[in-house]
């Protein structure tokens, strides 16, 4: 799904409303304020949906973007959005912090609270958005991560603006096989160089605890898709209680309970978006991800990804057959 939109096909008086509808459409709830003796703000947005992954460019005149708490009480979407600069300089401000960003930085942003964006002139960025969920299951204390610059000339951060401006070039190009592969390495690209901020930095744990943290991985990553896998199912494959697990897990981003059910929910989403497996129900995938309740899938599906497995699965494949037994 590609769409694009620019203030030069509106007559000029009309452009800040135009720009503010065209902005909280692509994004979420957000209002807009020309900065300098400008009355409007010119500038257009290209966006493309990568399997759950929202992308879009950016480019517009000088202005300040707002989420205010009335904004959020209005219409509470639940996304992370992650700004990459490409050309001139923007502020990303949030939870008591300021990130100053020139060509190549990223930075984190949560709408589920305030935060304003500030471009003092004119600007092009790349913009990630993604489900609040899917990053929280991988992070740990985000609102801590939010505001912070990621330097774009090194490690992760310079990874990740070569790898967007490859996806700017190529995502016309991409199959749907491909799509889910390419989002889901672009964010693993974004937890990387979130995970280089000072503020993700953890404490060391024992040798036996990254032992038993790397054997519920493996065991996760073995076992997923089985119904009756659980906490109780590993801690008897590895021979300790319980209680051993979860303080060997300690200081992970979530439960190891929530960390199987990210991973069947993530499964499913491949194989609703492969096109191998069209022909297969919704019910049927989520029966062979490990669950047994259609409406439970559906309803932790909505939650993780943002939208339907039908939608997704149709954003990404088009329009499919639909059994009798498919009702998600």
């Amino acid at each position: 799904m590609s769409r694009n939109a620019s203030t030069a096909d509106v007559e000029p008086r009309h452009r800040l409303a135009y720009w503010t509808d065209m902005v909280c459409d692509t994004y979420v709830q957000l209002e807009c304020v020309p900065l300098g003796d400008a009355r409007a703000i010119e500038g257009e947005i290209s966006a493309r949906r990568l399997a759950t992954l929202d992308f879009t460019r950016v480019s517009a005149t000088a202005q300040r973007v707002c989420r205010t708490p009335v904004k959020i009480a209005r219409a509470s979407e639940d996304y992370f959005l992650v700004s990459i600069q490409s050309a001139g300089e923007g502020f990303v401000i949030q939870d008591g912090r300021t990130a100053r960003l020139v060509p190549g930085d990223f930075a984190l942003y949560d709408s589920t609270r305030p935060y304003e964006l500030r471009f003092d002139g004119a600007f092009q960025q790349y913009v990630l958005m993604l489900p609040g969920a899917t990053l929280r299951s991988a992070l740990r204390d985000t609102e801590r991560l939010t505001a912070s610059t990621v330097r774009g000339d090194r490690g992760a951060g310079h990874l990740m603006i070569g790898m967007i401006r490859t996806l700017a070039a190529e995502i016309g190009s991409l199959a749907p096989e491909s799509a889910v592969a390419v989002a889901d390495s672009v964010t693993q690209i974004l937890v990387a160089g979130l995970s280089t901020l000072p503020a993700a930095q953890r404490e060391p744990v024992s040798q036996l605890a990254a032992y038993h943290r790397a054997a519920i991985r493996a065991l996760i990553d073995e076992h997923w898709r089985d119904p009756g896998f659980g906490v109780a199912t590993i801690a008897q494959r590895l021979r300790v209680s319980p209680s051993t697990l979860h303080r060997a897990w300690r200081g992970e981003a979530t439960s190891i309970a929530d960390c199987i059910w990210a991973r069947r929910l993530d499964g499913a989403r491949r194989d609703l978006c492969d096109p191998a497996l069209r022909a297969r129900s919704v019910s049927g995938i989520a029966f062979g991800s490990g669950f047994n309740d259609s409406a439970h899938f559906s309803r932790a599906f909505r939650a993780r990804v943002g939208c339907s497995p039908r939608a997704l699965r149709e954003s990404v494949l088009g329009s499919t057959g639909r059994s009798v037994l498919d009702g998600l």
